[in-house]
């Protein structure tokens, strides 16, 4: 029996684009449907995340226009992680796979057959992959490519060049709903759960209309979160760190006194300031870094729902 599919797209003020991409959704859910690898059931479900624009009247008139299409919107906007949550916990009672993706039109929808396919073969979660980033610009190629590498070297277990675009099955995600996390890194959170994965290699394309809503801040956010929820190793370097100065302060009290005794200690205030001036802003680095910890720690405590679902395109 074809497995029941469900494509998770999370939406933010995407009115210019979502007219041009959804009908390219609804296109390659009919293929698959039309191959035997899908059933007939199956559905595209759009994620409204408090968008200020037109995105959720878009969403409802295509589901007015097709059952095919389906859509749910946050009570406000909670943020691109915890729109794709939202979306996959929906979708997980309702289908056998799911599969997210943005809706700007830039991660190659023909992926998907290939992610099917590996489902079919046994994998219970397929990660899409970006086979180069030659349409990027240098900077933008440099920082993401930095984003992964530092991820990795800081221990949160990432699959290099994936973002978002994958498929997950319903196995998977009932497993993955134990994951009570409020601070969201799904990158990370996803391979946690283990089971059966492959990888699917794409090329990925140019925003087909709109502007990206995930700049350099953005991106420097989603690191800061990924590192702080998954890993304690900043935590480590600081001990580490702390005992490399200790040492040094004590070899220098060692010199001073010496010093002082031989009586060859010349005043300066150059060397003095200075070494106040880096010890302060160790421990102002250290205090950031525990204070980030704490922070999480403060969200994690309140358990507030990660996300509200405040309409939906269909009767309960």
């Amino acid at each position: 029996m074809a497995p029941v599919l469900y494509i998770v797209i999370p939406c933010y003020n995407e009115q210019e684009v979502l007219p041009i991409t959804a009908p390219l959704f609804l296109e390659k859910l009919r293929q698959l449907t039309a191959a035997g690898k899908i059933a007939e059931d199956s559905r595209v479900l759009f994620v409204n995340d408090g968008s200020k624009d037109r995105t959720w009247e878009i969403i409802s008139e295509l589901a007015k226009s097709d059952p095919h299409y389906i859509g749910i919107s946050q009570s406000r906007n909670r943020g691109h992680q915890n729109a794709v949550l939202a979306g996959l916990m929906e979708a997980k009672d309702r289908c056998d796979i799911t599969i997210s993706i943005d809706c700007d039109g830039q991660d190659d929808i023909n992926a998907m057959d290939a992610m099917v396919d590996e489902y079919l073969s046994g994998s219970e979660v397929v990660y899409g992959v970006r086979e180069s980033r030659e349409t990027d610009t240098f900077f933008k190629r440099t920082t993401a490519q930095g984003f992964y590498r530092f991820l990795s070297a800081m221990g949160a277990e990432v699959v290099y060049n994936h973002a978002d675009y994958r498929l997950i099955s319903a196995r998977v995600l009932k497993e993955f709903a134990h994951f009570e996390e409020v601070n969201l890194f799904l990158r990370g959170l996803v391979p946690l759960v283990g089971f059966k994965s492959s990888s699917v290699y794409y090329k990925r394309a140019e925003r087909l209309a709109g502007e990206s809503h995930y700049p350099l801040r953005k991106m420097i956010g989603l690191a800061v979160d990924g590192i702080t929820s998954l890993s304690v190793k900043p935590l480590h370097l600081i001990t580490g760190f702390g005992v490399f100065v200790a040492i040094l302060s004590f070899i220098g009290v060692l010199w001073a006194l010496i010093a002082a005794l031989c009586g060859s200690t010349v005043a300066g205030w150059a060397s003095t300031t200075c070494i106040v001036c880096f010890v302060s802003g160790v421990q102002l680095i250290c205090l950031g870094i525990l204070g980030e910890y704490i922070g999480k720690i403060y969200m994690e405590v309140k358990r507030r729902p990660r996300y509200i679902i405040s309409e939906r395109t269909w009767e309960e």
